[in-house]
């Protein structure tokens, strides 16, 4: 049955390959040799930003370089009882979003609840990408009543810079302690959504803010490895650099070898950017359509989930994703799988 399902898989990518929304990234070494491949799928013709007004700019303040906190060193004035069974989580981070599968915001208690189930697997940090639906509080709250930690941000620039205004007023109930990091954006160079100079132009804007309001932990912005090699700027602009990657997302890679894709895809951007590289998503999909030899189901993602942590044995990864995301809608670059990332 394997046999047969590796041979499905092939054809599909055989013919996803004739599309025009196929690119294929071939890196090669000085002698010309193949040092990876890598095959993404994605939209032709994105819009520029260009309708987005001038982001104020506060100079002065250079990315200092800081280095990556480490994902287990967690609040240690507050208690909270761990699974011992899940320990091998306690180095690493998970994403989360507080969202109910018909979109809307989940309450402060359906927060707490799933924070509470978090911590109890053992994850030291969560992360976040917004500040809608009171998120940076229930969470940070809830966070800190569980000892872990805050990996938040702005999800994109729209309401910039107000939107930094939840970090200032959670780290005045909270403390800025229970941040880990926080983040300018996700994507928003893959998206298309933003253009370098203006991603730049708000690192520094929030730097600036966030520097005068107390928080003295890293600012960064988080994208796509290859949007971090071809734009250098975003991680010279950024304390480190911060990516997103996936293997199922190659079309090349099965399972077991998940970590070991990640973790090159990590080194190479390590030595293009000069800079310590957090992955700051990653995981497998449990259900959905193959990508070519990426086939997504339950023993697959644990198999990829388990590479994954044996690659990563010292953190610096965050986990993709606490819980299925029914609120999300696929796309065809998304394979059916969009809704179902949560970890089994």
């Amino acid at each position: 049955m394997k046999g047969l399902l590796l041979i499905i898989a092939l054809t599909r990518y055989v013919f996803a390959q004739q599309a025009p929304i196929v690119q294929v990234d071939v890196w090669v070494d000085d002698a010309g040799n193949t040092v990876s491949v890598e095959t993404r799928l994605g939209p032709t013709g994105i819009p520029l930003a260009s309708d987005i007004p001038p982001i104020p700019v506060e100079t002065g303040l250079p990315a200092p370089g800081l280095s990556i906190p480490s994902i287990s060193n967690v609040n240690p004035d507050v208690n909270v009882d761990v699974d011992v069974n899940s320990h091998s989580n306690r180095q690493f981070g998970i994403s989360y979003s507080p969202y109910n599968a018909d979109s809307t915001c989940k309450t402060l208690d359906g927060v707490e609840r799933d924070i509470a189930q978090l911590a109890g697997k053992g994850y030291a940090l969560v992360r976040i990408y917004g500040v809608d639906c009171d998120q940076v509080h229930t969470v940070t709250t809830a966070a800190q009543r569980h000892k872990m930690r805050v990996f938040a941000g702005v999800y994109d620039l729209e309401n910039f810079p107000n939107s930094l205004q939840p970090f200032i007023e959670a780290a005045s109930v909270s403390s800025w302690g229970v941040f880990d990091t926080i983040a300018i954006g996700n994507e928003l160079m893959n998206r298309g959504q933003n253009s370098a100079a203006e991603i730049v132009a708000a690192l520094n804007t929030a730097r600036a803010r966030l520097r005068d309001a107390g928080f003295t932990g890293p600012v960064v912005t988080v994208d796509t490895v290859n949007s971090l090699v071809t734009h250098p700027e975003l991680c010279q602009a950024s304390d480190y650099c911060a990516a997103n990657c996936h293997a199922f997302f190659d079309g090349n890679e099965v399972p077991p070898d998940a970590g070991r894709y990640v973790r090159a895809q990590m080194d190479h951007l390590a030595g293009s950017a000069g800079k310590q590289v957090r992955i700051t998503e990653s995981g497998w999909p449990h259900a959905g359509q193959a990508n070519g030899v990426a086939v997504p189901s339950v023993q697959n993602q644990r198999v990829a989930i388990d590479s994954l942590r044996q690659a990563f044995p010292d953190g610096d990864l965050v986990l993709f994703s606490a819980f299925d995301d029914g609120w999300k809608s696929d796309t065809q670059w998304t394979f059916g799988a969009e809704k179902f990332w949560g970890i089994q």
